[in-house]
């Protein structure tokens, strides 16, 4: 492998936290006995880059990589250099948190970072991480990109922001709406949108009030893209959302929202409504991002379509 590309899959695997089997280690071992040094080039390409400075993954994350980034470097039999067993050093001495962040670059070469949850499941949700449907949802609407441009989108379960950040940076939508039923994930999504160089127009008094999200030094974006960040319960959906829903969304998009039988049968109801109140030859779009965990349930979601 070019070390150029192994360089990057590194970057962006321990940026974004994948799983550290993932990562291309047997393909460093094979560089590194012949380049030992090029631990260094990797090392700058990950716990020194200047977002893992600055937006740190995991403790515990970082932890593990630099042991077994130690690990390949010894069967080498070369010298260790010191600036590894210090970063290494420095992490055994720093305190777990219980914040951390996830850095995306994206194919349209924008990049997204998260505030997370280190815990899967936190404060009764498991809104507060980034699930692995949305990163493709954010990469497919990317490629995409004409399904998106110059339109009103609604994101359902919006989690902590990672599909609908990426939607607003890279495809240029009139308007999007960020959604979520759970108040401590809506409060970390807007945490994150503002993250991403988004800089609320005034300040957000409730998160059901509407914004207007204007650029910042992080990023330019072709346009200004109008956000709502809302508190949107699928089973009892006010007459006033869907009204808004009817006569302004083009397309909904969510990902990961396919994992319980309760969960499904609400949002299936909640589809329904939406395409029955469709009205003037308006054609509303749906796009659902899953992750298949379980056959039988997401069998039950289509079933449940199929109703």
């Amino acid at each position: 492998m070019d070390k150029g590309v192994l360089s990057d899959l590194f970057q962006r695997y321990f940026l974004s936290c994948r799983r550290l089997s993932s990562l291309p280690w047997k393909e460093l071992q094979e560089l590194l006995q012949s380049e030992p040094s090029f631990v260094l080039t990797i090392l700058q390409k990950t716990f020194f880059h200047p977002l893992c400075q600055k937006y740190p993954p995991a403790l515990r994350y970082r932890r593990l990589f630099l042991s077994e980034l130690i690990k390949k470097h010894e069967s080498t039999g070369a010298d260790p250099p010191d600036v590894l067993y210090d970063a290494f050093a420095d992490v055994l001495n720093t305190d777990e948190d219980t914040v951390c962040h996830k850095s995306y670059f994206l194919l349209s070469g924008e990049t997204v970072t998260l505030s997370e949850n280190v815990a899967f499941v936190s404060e009764g949700t498991t809104g507060l991480v980034t699930w692995e449907a949305a990163l493709t949802l954010a990469e497919w609407s990317i490629a995409h990109m004409d399904i998106f441009k110059n339109r009103t989108i609604l994101e359902l379960g919006s989690g902590v922001g990672l599909t609908g950040i990426a939607v607003c940076k890279s495809c240029i939508p009139k308007k999007y709406v960020f959604s979520d039923c759970h108040h401590r994930v809506l409060q970390q999504l807007t945490e994150n949108i503002c993250l991403n160089g988004f800089q609320l127009s005034e300040e957000q008094k409730s998160q059901s009030k509407e914004q207007v999200l204007s650029d910042t030094e992080h990023g330019k974006f072709s346009d200004n893209v109008k956000i709502s960040v809302i508190e949107l319960h699928w089973e009892s959906v006010t007459e006033k959302q869907f009204l808004h829903i009817q006569t302004d969304v083009d397309v909904v998009i969510a990902s990961d929202v396919i994992y319980d039988p309760e969960i499904i049968i609400s949002l299936s109801k909640f589809l329904n409504k939406l395409f029955m109140c469709m009205k003037n030859g308006r054609v509303l779009e749906v796009f659902i991002a899953s992750t298949i965990r379980n056959p039988e349930t997401y069998s039950f979601f289509k079933t449940s379509l199929g109703k």
